[in-house]
């Protein structure tokens, strides 16, 4: 390891800055496999934000407070940046952000002690906890779709949620990591699921649904009966509210592993990991506001073109599809609603480290 001249004591942002980088060069050789090169981003620190008067004390009780509101997303290395975007938006438009608990899926075999780090100095009153996700039964079931990062075995992470996360825990908001909210999360997070409803999304009836499966599939006549009875219609994968002791009481990991195993014997569908989502919950869904996921901000799966907002309100910016907000800054190509991510983006420029 290549050695560090001090910095005095008494410069204390100075010296702060340089223990950040002895750790990112220490974890660098010393968490990657010796043929990876690993380049660790940095982050700002955030802005603190604390609850107005009217918010409820809680306790966090092992991460399982049912008065909290509880957010699920995934972590790796090339959403990160993404990731932290949206927590800050999280916060920032939460009225109650000591009561939002945060918990993270990253791969078993990620570095988990980077992204702990990373969060905690960006976010150091942050109530968060990191699950490993094994992601080796799940590789022998991910059938090639139409855009290789939809094949990543952690986009397959939401259908294994129930048992990931701690069994006290009743419900969860999940979130994509290429989103921001530009509202409360605890409206979102309070939507009614009625008496048996296992989640809620903002359903999409308009689209062809018809298209998300191979002919293949509708011309079997008996997989084609699978949606008879049920008016199902697309919803993104990307938000979801979800009843955790309804999806484990119905077992519908299962069911979702076992049309994946299907598509690999005979071909239904080509869209990654929602198109099960859509075979097991489609027709059965509590609805939910289009204003929580103004999607398709990432343009198409092939060219990741620019788009406008859906027409009404706005509480939730996703840019689900090929093209993502800090990609198209970063080669001075944005798309014009990308400078409303852009006031969330904590990414620490080196300019601003060597300062």
């Amino acid at each position: 390891m290549p050695k560090l001249a001090l910095i005095p004591p008494h410069d204390h942002h100075r010296h702060h800055r340089q223990l950040l980088l002895i750790f990112l060069l220490i974890s660098a050789t010393t968490a990657a496999p010796a043929s990876a090169t690993t380049n660790y981003q940095v982050f700002k620190e955030a802005p603190q934000f604390y609850n107005s008067p009217t918010c409820p004390s809680i306790h966090t009780n092992g991460m399982c407070c049912d008065q909290a509101v509880h957010v699920a997303m995934t972590l790796d290395t090339a959403y990160l940046r993404g990731s932290m975007a949206a927590i800050l938006s999280i916060l920032q438009h939460s009225s109650c952000p000591q009561n939002i608990l945060f918990h993270f899926i990253a791969s078993a075999t990620a570095n988990h002690q980077h992204f702990r780090y990373t969060i905690s100095r960006a976010f150091p009153a942050l109530v968060f906890q990191i699950y490993p996700y094994d992601s080796k039964a799940v590789s022998g079931l991910i059938s090639t779709s139409i855009r290789s990062a939809l094949d990543c075995p952690l986009n397959y992470a939401r259908n294994y949620l129930p048992n990931l996360l701690p069994r006290c825990l009743r419900r969860v908001v999940y979130l994509d990591s290429d989103l921001v909210l530009v509202d409360d999360m605890a409206k979102l997070a309070a939507t009614p699921l009625g008496d048996s409803s296992v989640l809620a999304a903002p359903e999409y009836c308009n689209a062809n649904f018809t298209s998300y499966f191979t002919p293949t599939f509708w011309s079997n006549p008996t997989l084609s009966l699978t949606f008879s009875g049920r008016k199902a219609c697309y919803f993104n994968t990307g938000v979801m509210v979800i009843d955790l002791q309804r999806w484990r009481a119905g077992d519908y990991t299962t069911k979702i592993v076992e049309w994946m195993e299907l598509q690999k014997r005979m071909r239904i569908y080509e869209l990654g990991s929602l198109p099960p989502f859509l075979l097991v919950f489609a027709g059965n869904i509590a609805p939910v506001d289009h204003r929580w996921n103004q999607h398709g901000l990432g343009g198409d799966n092939y060219r990741g073109l620019c788009r406008d907002l859906h027409p009404g309100p706005t509480s939730l910016l996703h840019w689900s599809g090929k093209g993502k907000p800090w990609a198209r800054l970063d080669a001075n190509r944005p798309c014009p609603l990308d400078v409303l991510w852009a006031p969330y983006d904590l990414l620490q420029t080196s300019s601003a480290l060597e300062s």
